[in-house]
């Protein structure tokens, strides 16, 4: 394989990203396709013993095995790191192993992390349950409050964890300062972006060490394969996040990162075009709920940093009832064209209940904790006509009593 004509990085950097998110990161076989070869292979022949030891021993380019290379993965992977205006990317076999890659490959024993309390709930589970197996301890803090931040620092504090905008509190944290602040200290900062994506906010350019992402979402945005992605400078993801991926193995399958590619090509329309959708939609619930979160309504309590930090507010928004669980779940029951799924990134709107569904398993004190009530409900607002969605919504807010 080569690389297409003119994909030399030096070039490539150069382009605007709806290019890159076409163009980047492709290689051409002898056969000169222009969408991206699916490479169905798990190892590689070699022309003579000498270049399978140049190639283990690191001396020469060329695959050895689809756990450490792959011609599609590593296409996503330079894509996704010109998207990000990172030096390198690893891809993962989801959102997940992206995140407990990012942070295991680089904690030990007697390290200390200081998280977000606000966030997905396997990400809490990893700080909560996981890390503590194995020595490592963890702070949560109000991530939105750059104060609790410096006051969480130990003298072997190596890593900031978090989200922003997080999952499902719509928490935004100032990336800027905590990074900076993160830099003053030696601390790392890994940041899953997955809400916001490269399209509408680089935590990079901000500061960050590391960017994480569950590609499943925004990235496929279709709803079909699991994905995930690990963002840095060549030392990181080469020096430390590679040993550990390699001889653990949560890699990306081929079909799935070529899948991934493809939703690559459309992210920048699709995610705008949803951003909109979703500003329209959560003007129109808001007056009709107790609370709203979306980072674009002046009504979030850090409207004015989400203006600075992000081109748009996100697919997502969540809304929370005063009624509590019977409320949120009777209103889920009285949908008609939005679905009931914990997914997010899809193209179709989808709309979930996370006390019992995405953060059922955290338990009830720590979502008390991370702001994750009972009325809480998060919805992913998709590519349909918005008017459809909102007319759906009418008609469950008033089955719902409201």
């Amino acid at each position: 394989m080569k690389r297409t004509t003119g994909q030399d990085r030096s070039i490539t950097a150069q382009w605007r990203p709806a290019t890159q998110a076409v163009r980047g990161g492709t290689w051409r076989s002898e056969m000169g396709e222009t969408s991206e070869a699916l490479f169905l292979t798990s190892g590689y022949t070699y022309d003579d013993a000498a270049t399978v030891a140049a190639r283990f021993a690191g001396e020469e380019d060329g695959m050895t095995y689809s756990r450490l290379q792959n011609p599609t993965v590593a296409m996503l992977e330079e894509r996704i790191a010109l998207l990000e205006g990172a030096e390198a990317c690893r891809a993962q076999a989801s959102g997940m192993a992206a995140m407990t890659t990012a942070l295991l490959c680089q904690l030990s024993a007697g390290d200390h992390v200081v998280a977000a309390k606000a966030a997905f709930g396997s990400c809490r589970w990893l700080i909560d349950n996981l890390l503590p197996r194995f020595g490592i301890t963890g702070t949560t803090i109000d991530a939105s409050d750059n104060a609790a931040w410096e006051a969480a620092i130990r003298p072997n504090t190596k890593v900031f964890f978090f989200e922003s905008p997080a999952n499902p509190t719509m928490d935004v944290v100032d990336l800027e300062f905590v990074c900076t602040l993160a830099r003053a200290h030696g601390i790392t900062t890994v940041v899953d972006n997955a809400f916001a994506t490269s399209a509408l906010q680089r935590p990079l350019d901000f500061g960050a060490d590391v960017v994480a992402y569950s590609a499943t979402k925004m990235m496929d945005g279709q709803g079909r394969v699991l994905a995930g992605a690990v963002c840095g400078s060549a030392e990181f993801i080469n020096s430390k996040l590679l040993p550990f991926q390699r001889n653990t193995g949560p890699n990306i399958a081929p079909f799935n990162a070529w899948v991934v590619l493809k939703g690559l090509e459309t992210l920048d329309l699709r995610i705008r075009r949803q951003s909109e959708n979703a500003l329209k939609v959560a003007q129109f619930v808001e007056p009709r709920v107790p609370r709203l979160l979306y980072p674009y309504l002046p009504s979030h309590p850090q409207h004015a940093l989400a203006l600075k930090q992000m081109k748009a507010g996100g697919t997502i928004f969540s809304l929370e009832l005063d009624g509590g669980r019977a409320q949120a779940h009777a209103l889920l029951d009285a949908l008609k064209l939005v679905d009931i799924s914990n997914n997010i990134g899809d193209s179709r709107s989808l709309m979930c209940h996370p006390a019992s569904s995405t953060h059922h398993g955290v338990g009830p004190e720590t979502r008390a904790d991370m702001g994750v009530t009972e009325g809480m409900l998060r919805l992913n607002v998709g590519l349909e006509d918005p008017d459809d969605v909102i007319e759906d919504l009418d008609q469950a807010l008033r089955a719902a009593g409201l």
